[in-house]
């Protein structure tokens, strides 16, 4: 893992359909043994909600609610619950197993792939730690629930006992894909407005970077969070353009698939 060298792919803020087919298409087009391992950062423009792969968006999202606000749901290629993305900061890894040092299992991976995150945080002055690194009894982890910030895993990320953001990740035989959300404002209660069941309390159990005091540009915060992963992993990041191949894929899959109201649930259209 030391030494390698990634490519770094600032693709902006983009729409939810054609943000989930770049990440499908990174993946799709990504040969074990002869591609460069990517890391990606992106935003969402207008905002979005995205549901696991395992979700049913008719059960968890109020649909109605969803088109009366204009705001397109879309299915992401990983597990995990409802996630309404506005005013954050995204970034998607694409790798292989050999890319990993010596990580067997998903969690090890996990782990290691959200290294970068801490990093990033507690250069921020936000003294973040693993879920599962808290003191017994500040944490209750496994709980699954429909909205991913309500739920509590062993690597989530908290700070000051409250959760930022969610991650995820989805393992191929010979590749890895993982992407994960950095809020940069509270946009919490508009999310939840969204979901046919609303946790309640999530105010004192969610956290922002704009909550916890930090008002930095977003380009100077893709930046840092470039420079924590590239001292994380040990390797060296690469501005790079999508592939022609990668760009022909993705707008494939935006237009069979993630703009589709099949694909993303009951009349949904992107």
């Amino acid at each position: 893992m030391s030494g390698t060298t990634w490519r770094l792919i600032d693709t902006g803020a983009l729409d939810g359909a054609s943000n989930m087919a770049i990440d499908e298409a990174l993946l799709d087009t990504f040969d074990p043994g002869k591609s460069t391992p990517v890391l990606r950062l992106y935003g969402w423009d207008p905002p979005a909600l995205s549901f696991g792969r395992f979700q049913d968006p008719g059960e968890v999202l109020d649909l109605e609610r969803c088109r009366a606000a204009n705001v397109t749901a879309v299915q992401r290629i990983t597990g995990g619950g409802v996630i309404y993305h506005a005013d954050e900061l995204t970034y998607a890894i694409v790798c292989a197993p050999q890319h990993l040092p010596g990580e067997t299992t998903i969690k090890e991976s996990f782990r290691f792939l959200t290294g970068f995150l801490l990093t990033f945080y507690r250069e921020l002055g936000l003294p973040a730690s693993y879920a599962a690194d808290m003191p017994a009894g500040m944490a209750r982890l496994g709980r699954r629930t429909p909205f991913c910030f309500a739920g509590r895993e062993s690597y989530d990320i908290l700070i000051e006992g409250r959760k930022i953001g969610g991650n995820a990740q989805r393992r191929l035989r010979n590749a890895v894909f993982q992407h994960g959300s950095i809020p940069l404002l509270d946009r919490v209660t508009t999310g939840v407005g969204f979901l046919r069941e609303r946790p309640s309390g999530l105010n004192r159990s969610v956290a922002d970077l704009a909550t916890l005091g930090v008002n930095i540009p977003e380009e100077t915060l893709k930046k840092r969070l470039a420079s924590a992963f590239a001292g994380a992993i040990g390797g060296t990041l690469v501005p790079s353009q999508m592939t022609a191949a990668e760009g022909e894929r993705a707008a494939c899959l935006t237009c069979g698939k993630y703009a589709s109201g099949t694909w993303n649930g009951d009349g949904m259209e992107a």
